[in-house]
């Protein structure tokens, strides 16, 4: 695993936007909103912090999956490319 996964994981969900389908999760997410998906990204933020206090080592990594999710919708809905983010995440590490 690695950024390379989550590159192929935003194609889909770039896709899904250009190339809606009915029975899509992500199609859904973006049926419904900026303010539904602003939503899940802070259920999902919720859920994540939550299980950190629990130390569960695997309830951490799903819930954490879930909300890189949900974030990776919401720029793709914004029409903003990870990319954006790598490069914002370089310039902070100078």
């Amino acid at each position: 695993m690695s950024a390379e996964t989550l590159d192929e994981l935003f194609m889909v969900i770039k896709d899904r936007k250009e190339n809606p389908r009915k029975e899509s999760y992500v199609c859904s997410l973006f049926d419904s909103g900026e303010d539904r998906i602003l939503q899940k990204v802070g259920e999902e933020a919720v859920e994540f912090i939550l299980a950190s206090k629990s130390s569960k080592r695997e309830d951490i990594i799903y819930e954490c999956a879930d909300l890189v999710f949900h974030i990776m919708v919401s720029l793709g809905y914004k029409g903003i490319e990870l990319e954006e983010i790598y490069k914002e995440l370089k310039k902070r590490r100078k």
